[in-house]
């Protein structure tokens, strides 16, 4: 009752809404109390629906974010062009936008953050602190977003960037999960390994990464003008602990599936005709070597991180995909 008295009357307008981050903090903001504004390119944006007022704009329209903008308390910058392509084009721009708007109105911007500003530096184990020299060009891009992110708080912005493993959910949009693990619409007969045997992957399910920005945003006026928080997510300590969870829920729901691994190969082949392709073999170290996050800073913060445990997170994931009889 506490947190509803708090958001009450309380304005957010999110980027993004339609993808899976955005999407989710979106429910759970309105169901906390939030007055929830979403901007969107979709045919019918301007309708109100699951008590989220939807507006017709583009990210990369200014004049449109700093209008949708007005009144909002928070800004959540979930928004990413699909399938890794033209990064170089929108990402910056996006984020130029988002922050002249929360100039505009005096909002705090949210943003959900990668493993992608980090290099081999600083691996295998990342905080908050640690030294950002990516070696890939969609790590520098990064980089330099949240370069602009910081600069913008010397002059009264406010930044909360939560930093997660590859995401995974019932609604997680374009994710390894759902596209390189297992194919959706159809019982889980496969479960492919992206990664080389005994390497450690991140995993973060979306639900939980959406309720540590939603606890994070009802005390940003306690966080510092950019404040960054790490999250631990699911460990996968041997590259083989999510296939196992995968296997063990579509057993449960009488399929038997195999694994095998991940086709390389195939996309080294295609990738010179595919852009998206071309993008995933770019991020494939991520696959060859551990890399894990420590949450102490967030545990100091909010006491705890919001963990559903593994099982229970890949069968909502499997059921939103599809996946299960």
């Amino acid at each position: 009752m506490e947190a509803m008295r708090q958001t009450e009357n309380q304005q957010v307008l999110v980027l993004g809404a339609t993808g899976g981050i955005g999407g989710e903090l979106a429910r759970q903001l309105r169901a906390a109390g939030w007055t929830v504004k979403a901007l969107a390119r979709r045919p019918d944006a301007g309708t109100t629906a699951d008590g989220i007022t939807w507006i017709r704009g583009d990210a990369m329209d200014r004049e449109a974010v700093v209008t949708a903008a007005q009144g909002c308390d928070v800004i959540v910058h979930a928004v990413n062009p699909p399938g890794y392509r033209r990064w170089a084009e929108l990402v910056l721009p996006m984020i130029d936008n988002t922050i002249a708007a929360a100039r505009a109105v005096g909002a705090t911007i949210v943003l959900p953050g990668t493993v992608y500003n980090y290099g081999p530096d600083a691996f295998p184990l990342l905080t908050e602190d640690s030294p950002q020299r990516p070696t890939t060009r969609k790590g520098a891009i990064r980089v330099e977003l949240e370069r602009r992110l910081r600069a913008a708080t010397e002059d009264g912005v406010r930044a909360i960037v939560v930093r997660a493993g590859d995401f995974f959910g019932p609604q997680a949009g374009n994710s390894w999960f759902s596209q390189g693990l297992v194919k959706g619409g159809r019982p889980v007969d496969v479960v492919q390994l992206p990664g080389h045997p005994g390497v450690g992957h991140l995993w973060s399910y979306v639900p939980d990464v959406a309720q540590t920005m939603r606890l994070l945003i009802e005390r940003r006026h306690t966080l510092d003008a950019f404040a960054a928080f790490h999250m631990a997510g699911h460990w996968d300590e041997d590259g083989m602990r999510m296939a196992e969870a995968i296997r063990s829920v579509a057993r449960r729901h009488g399929t038997l599936a195999r694994m095998r691994r991940f086709p390389w190969w195939l996309v080294t082949l295609a990738a010179p005709f595919a852009t998206t392709l071309r993008e995933l073999l770019e991020m494939r170290y991520l696959w060859r070597v551990p890399v894990k996050m420590s949450n102490e800073r967030l545990g100091k913060t909010l006491g705890h991180e919001p963990h559903t445990p593994l099982e229970t997170a890949v069968e909502a994931t499997l059921g939103g995909l599809g996946c299960l009889s």
